[in-house]
């Protein structure tokens, strides 16, 4: 496989909107990433990831675009985020935007172009159905709806769209609106931006058959479809070919053989993807299936693509909540899972605060929550006659909002964020918590990120190197390695809240990192140790 400068590099993933305040309306902002640009660059990123600015009503946080070449007027203008983009680069960061091409806002100028007339030639931009019996064509479900079919009064028709109602999926059939698609995506990178995260992209291609499923909670029929692969190289072949640029896909319901499909260098798609088996089949932290995943992915795609490393983002509850242990240990859970998502295959994604070791929190009302599919679930399960608290303490643990509480900076009020009201209420642990406290501590998580960073920069066994699972059946040991050449890393990760044997002798090697101080042969709970083969002399 080549080599490129995307594979060797570390993402830093930017929610802006709870990033940094700078003009006190509660929401982060383009001039708050930018002021912020520093830190990201301190702590050892190469790429920065910015979420949906786009102008949007902002029903799913941005994720329902009404126009994609302005920025919304809660991110800023966009000299805000050319000025961002110049210093980036300036400093040596490259920028890759959302690309948010399934759907789009329902105040989309096609959408609504299209609900005006069935003899709009923007109609065929959307996908609409006549009614079936007088219902909905069929019992298909939307992440965010009990159904994926919205009535138009207007037309007698249904309109399509796999997350809320105000987000109607685009007719990738339709050439035009393809290339519509296109010359945006040319617009952003001829700005200069550097690549692309897209969005739910294999739901591009949509079911021909619109028959009932026998379980529409299974959502794995909206993706994947024939013609998806199509759409993509089409896409390659007019757009992405045409410029130095990363493209990551955002493609759940995916095997190795089939997320191979999408990143197979000789295929002509995308770069590298996020797979969602982890976070769609892991609620709670399991090793062993965790183990089995890593060796399926890393086999799957060996000599073809390139995979992605992350336990947490926007969509995803923190990491050493969900994942690790966010009270005794969260420390040495922190850097733990850290040490796990910078070694195994693939590129490592951080997202904002969790290189301080942020947490998840527990809101006690459903009024405090913002995420719509939360919501969404809470009406849809209470209005069946389940217990209210019994509903929203089934949802907290893998809400959204766990990951989209603003970024904890310091001690003083709204810790940092804003000098106004948050749009989200700050996580209360963030007087201990933040930025400048973890900076002072002399086990500081993000210094540890750093060594890490910089760890796997300086060695390519950690970046290209084979991967083997030495101890695939434990239920709390990780124990693997990697190895280039005459280059051999040996992890070991005691992720438990027990000691354990150090399974391993340690003669002919170097310990290089540790997340704890400890020179016996008996593992720390949450213990990890990086040991790589002494020099030849």
């Amino acid at each position: 496989m080549k080599r490129t400068w995307w594979k060797e590099a570390v993402v830093y993933q930017v929610y802006w909107r709870s990033f940094l305040d700078t003009n006190g309306d509660g929401y982060g902002d383009l001039e708050g990433v930018r002021r912020k640009l520093p830190y990201i660059k301190e702590l050892g990123a190469d790429v920065v990831w910015l979420n949906p600015f786009y102008v949007s009503p902002d029903k799913d946080n941005g994720y329902d675009i009404a126009d994609y070449y302005q920025v919304m007027n809660k991110a800023g203008t966009m000299k805000d985020f050319e000025l961002l983009l110049q210093e980036a680069h300036a400093i040596g960061l490259k920028v890759i935007l959302d690309l948010v091409v399934n759907h789009t806002s329902d105040q989309h100028a096609w959408f609504l172009e299209a609900k005006a007339s069935v003899d709009s030639p923007k109609r065929d931009y959307y996908i609409w159905h006549d009614p079936v019996d007088g219902k909905a064509p069929n019992n298909w479900r939307s992440y965010f709806a009990p159904s994926c079919w919205e009535y138009h009064a207007e037309s007698g028709q249904y309109y399509y769209h796999s997350f809320a109602v105000e987000q109607p999926d685009l007719n990738w059939e339709n050439a035009e609106l393809r290339h519509e698609i296109y010359k945006m995506m040319r617009f952003w990178l001829d700005q200069g931006i550097d690549g692309f995260r897209m969005d739910v992209i294999n739901l591009l291609a949509k079911r021909k058959d619109l028959s009932d499923v026998a379980n529409p909670y299974d959502l794995s029929y909206l993706a994947n479809n024939p013609g998806i692969h199509e759409y993509l190289q089409e896409m390659h072949e007019e757009v992405l070919r045409h410029y130095d640029c990363m493209t990551v896909g955002e493609i759940p319901f995916v095997t190795p053989a089939e997320g191979a499909l999408y990143v197979d260098e000789a295929r002509h798609e995308l770069d590298t993807l996020f797979h969602f088996q982890i976070a769609d089949e892991m609620p709670t932290w399991d090793m062993l299936r965790f183990k089995a995943i890593q060796r399926d992915w890393y086999e799957g795609l060996k000599g073809r693509g390139w995979n992605s490393q992350f336990l947490n983002n926007h969509d995803h509850t923190r990491q050493v909540t969900r994942y690790g242990n966010d009270g005794e240990h969260r420390v040495a859970s922190a850097k733990l899972l850290a040490t796990l998502t910078h070694t195994l295959p693939g590129m490592p994604y951080i997202y904002q605060g969790e290189e301080i070791g942020m947490t998840g929190v527990t809101f006690e009302s459903i009024d405090d929550y913002q995420d719509i599919a939360m919501k969404n679930r809470y009406v849809e399960e209470v209005s069946k006659g389940r217990e209210a608290k019994e509903v929203l303490a089934s949802l907290q643990l893998l809400s959204r909002d766990n990951s989209r509480t603003p970024m904890q900076w310091n001690a003083q009020s709204e810790s940092g964020f804003t000098d106004g009201t948050p749009w989200m209420t700050v996580n209360p642990n963030y007087v201990e918590l933040n930025v400048e406290a973890d900076l002072a501590r002399e086990d500081s998580v993000f210094r540890y990120y750093q060594q890490l960073i910089q760890l796997r920069k300086s060695h390519e066994a950690l970046v290209y190197g084979d991967f083997t699972d030495l101890l695939p059946q434990d239920e709390s040991l990780h124990l693997y390695e990697r190895t280039l050449g005459d280059e051999r890393f040996v992890i070991v990760l005691n992720h438990s809240d027990d000691s354990h044997a150090l399974p391993i002798t340690t003669e002919g090697y170097d310990l290089v990192l540790h997340n704890l101080i400890n020179d016996t042969n008996q593992l720390l709970p949450h213990e990890a140790r990086v040991y790589m083969t002494k020099p030849a002399r």
